[in-house]
């Protein structure tokens, strides 16, 4: 299932399972949760909700700390106002050749202005949430960057988020 040329899927479960075997980890425990997922519908049409933009590619802005290293669960407040040129990639753990061509792939936030412009979203939230993805610690997913993503959409007053996971 993973191909090589880099142009099909990928199974990433397995890639990561044979990963820590070759390098001699424990079996990764993915998080499996039971419970359905809550389903709400929106508060009001799309084209009058205001978008939180909120992805796990290390995407930063010139001038913040960048991510370094895993189980960093910091989050970086971008404004989404922002010059595209000003976004940099850090992570530890994928190719950041094309993220660091056009932060686009991994963080939006281009397409999401011109969804706005052209009436299919009725605004962005004044900043966008990043945080480094590949956090391995499922404790500190819960307890650490979780509540600080909630904290800062609540301060932000988006009525939804797209999430954009890498």
């Amino acid at each position: 299932m993973n191909d090589t040329s880099g142009t099909g899927p990928v199974d990433y479960l397995e890639l990561t399972r044979a990963t820590y075997e070759r390098l001699g980890y424990d079996a990764y425990r993915w998080t499996h949760n039971t419970d359905p997922v809550p389903l709400a519908p929106l508060p009001r049409p799309l084209s009058e909700c205001r978008v939180a933009l909120i992805a796990s590619g290390g995407i930063y802005r010139v001038g913040q700390v960048a991510f370094t290293h895993k189980d960093d669960t910091s989050v970086r407040r971008i404004p989404t106002d922002v010059a595209i040129d000003e976004l940099r990639a850090g992570h530890f753990a994928y190719d950041l050749t094309d993220a660091r061509r056009d932060p686009n792939v991994v963080f939006p936030l281009e397409p999401l202005r011109r969804l706005v412009d052209d009436g299919t979203i009725g605004s962005l939230t004044s900043h966008a949430l990043t945080f480094m993805g590949g956090i391995y610690s499922q404790r500190r997913v819960v307890a650490e960057l979780i509540p600080r993503i909630e904290r800062a959409l609540d301060s932000m007053g988006a009525d939804i988020a797209l999430l954009v996971p890498v």
